[in-house]
């Protein structure tokens, strides 16, 4: 967690230096050694931080040439101002159309390969990136190119900022085996060919994950409550000041 902390600074330094105009559209950015050199940290923390700045659209990367700043960088739209609420709810809304269509056109492959995904999770093997796989197969199930772009974009979006990056990590490590419930419904309805029950499964699915980012959220506001509660306390205590005296 620390390591993926330290690029996400990296990457808001960097943007920092674009919206001050210190790298302005076109130009290039300093080599990957430099960056390292600068910042004092690993060229492959310099290069996760690349390829944030790419899905957030601020840069390009030229095979052979280098990392250029995007014309369009400062007035793009931040991935910023999108929270983790309002990317599960859009996720929640377009995945059970996803799930309702890929229903009616699912093949034994697909549903062989999502079956994979939930072995995988059972086994606590790459529990995110089975996570991923099983969402993009339904989306691939659907034949339809637009569908599928939504949900690639949207799983970018999930993975654009540490915020979102935080909140999703708050939830889904310690979810895995309701995660695997939910899953496996999904699953069930798909194989049934019901576009129906997929859809509400899908949907059921995000609901119990917008509803869990509310409880994280409190129980870490209540945490800083009662750390900052508790310097308060050590502050003005009698005992604290009896001790300096």
């Amino acid at each position: 967690m620390k390591n993926r902390r330290l690029f996400w600074r990296i990457v808001e330094s960097i943007e920092a230096s674009i919206d001050n105009n210190e790298y302005t559209p076109g130009a290039r950015l300093p080599p990957e050694r430099e960056l390292a050199e600068r910042f004092n940290v690993s060229r492959p923390t310099i290069r996760e931080a690349i390829i944030a700045l790419e899905v957030r659209e601020k840069v390009e990367v030229k095979t052979g040439s280098g990392v250029y700043v995007l014309e369009n960088a400062k007035q793009g739209l931040t991935n910023k101002n999108i929270n983790a609420f309002e990317l599960t709810q859009a996720r929640a809304l377009v995945e059970g159309e996803v799930a309702a269509l890929a229903a009616t056109s699912i093949n034994d492959d697909e549903l062989s390969a999502l079956h994979k995904t939930l072995v995988m999770m059972e086994n606590s093997e790459d529990i995110t990136e089975a996570d991923k796989m099983f969402h993009n197969i339904i989306a691939g199930a659907t034949r339809n190119g637009a569908m599928i772009m939504s949900v690639e974009n949207l799983w970018s979006l999930r993975e654009s900022t540490s915020e979102i990056i935080d909140d999703y990590n708050s939830v889904c490590s310690k979810d895995n085996n309701q995660t695997l419930i939910e899953h496996t419904a999904i699953y069930n309805a798909l194989k049934d060919k019901d576009a129906s029950q997929a859809r509400l499964a899908m949907h059921q699915h995000f609901n119990r994950l917008i509803n869990t980012l509310f409880d994280a959220i409190e129980t870490r506001a209540l945490e800083e409550v009662k750390r900052k509660n508790s310097e308060k306390r050590d502050q003005y205590s009698l005992t604290s000041l009896l001790k300096t005296n």
